[in-house]
């Protein structure tokens, strides 16, 4: 049974550059312009009339843009739950005007050691974070770290959770590493397990959905688990619509001021139809997309990821921006 006929998020990409160069990342590889103030308003009042609750500007580095308060001002006083996630390099410079216009700001952190995460990043940027953790706070802001696990540095999670994350009276979101285009690399059964355990401490967040879907071998397009095109709208630096998702990306069409239209098309339709059964979807374990795709059908995967997802929405006391 369906909760929403609609889409509830947007990832919205102001630009695909990026200041850093993740070994598990490619957006930082494609050439990119970065969206206009002019097509961001359009647009967001057009996802407001969708239906879309939560509004993530993302990247790329998303603090490139030189706008990006404005972008977050305008959503905040449409009342859409916002996201950002940053390496924090820029962060001290727009901290003060992004006060209060992030609902989720998610700093990025790869070890708790500051050459490991520095070489993962190919920047060095360890100590951006941690400067960036006590302005936030100086600021009234409760930044959560977003901890990429891989088998490398499964072994460092109690690490980051006893020096920077419970001293700090963070959350810390464990967000195990997905594999797409031959970058990155999936879990191992013995990682998972170990994971696992940890969704259960204080002040840490692990969708147990992502775990149930990994131990399945992924979505299946037999019987596909991804609503990717349903319930999420994908906005390029372009301003074109991405489909059915950024990371298979099989069409891109032009919104011209006319996103609303657009997504009653036929086109659209088409791929809402095909969503999760394309043969790129085999497998596949992208955690953004899944996350409003257990969120938005009740089935066993909608009772595994909630507990986690109540846990994250009290603590974060969200349901003051609902």
């Amino acid at each position: 049974m369906k909760l929403f006929h609609h889409p509830v998020l947007c990832n919205y990409y102001v630009t695909y550059r990026c200041n850093a160069k993740c070994s598990f990342c490619e957006i930082w590889e494609r050439p990119s312009p970065y969206i206009t103030l002019e097509n961001v308003t359009e647009n967001l009042r057009d996802l407001k009339k969708m239906g879309v609750k939560v509004i993530d500007f993302t990247g790329g580095e998303p603090l490139l843009h030189r706008e990006i308060a404005t972008f977050f001002e305008l959503a905040k006083k449409q009342r859409f739950i916002t996201t950002l996630t940053t390496n924090a390099l820029l962060y001290p410079k727009y901290a003060e005007k992004l006060r209060g216009k992030v609902d989720m700001l998610h700093f990025s952190l790869d070890s708790p050691i500051a050459e490991e995460h520095d070489q993962s990043r190919g920047v060095n940027c360890f100590d951006a974070v941690m400067n960036s953790i006590q302005i936030a706070k100086s600021l009234g802001e409760r930044p959560d770290i977003l901890f990429t696990v891989h088998e490398g540095n499964l072994h460092q999670i109690q690490q980051v959770y006893d020096e920077i994350t419970r001293p700090n009276n963070l959350i810390l979101i464990l967000n195990p590493m997905f594999e797409y285009q031959e970058v990155g690399k999936e879990l191992n059964k013995e990682a998972i397990d170990k994971l696992k355990k940890w969704g259960r401490k204080k002040h840490v967040y692990l969708n147990k959905g992502f775990m149930k879907l990994r131990e399945a071998g992924g979505n299946h397009i037999a019987h596909p688990v991804c609503k990717a095109m349903s319930t999420t709208v994908v906005i390029s630096p372009e301003n074109k619509m991405i489909m059915p998702c950024y990371h298979l990306g099989l069409e891109q069409l032009p919104i011209e001021n006319n996103l609303l239209e657009l997504r009653n098309s036929k086109e659209v339709k088409a791929q809402i139809a095909l969503e999760g059964k394309h043969a790129g979807c085999e497998g596949c374990t992208v955690n953004c997309y899944m996350q409003p795709s257990f969120a938005t059908e009740i089935n066993s995967y909608f009772w595994s990821a909630l507990p986690s997802t109540l846990k994250y929405s009290w603590e974060k006391k969200m349901w003051r921006s609902l």
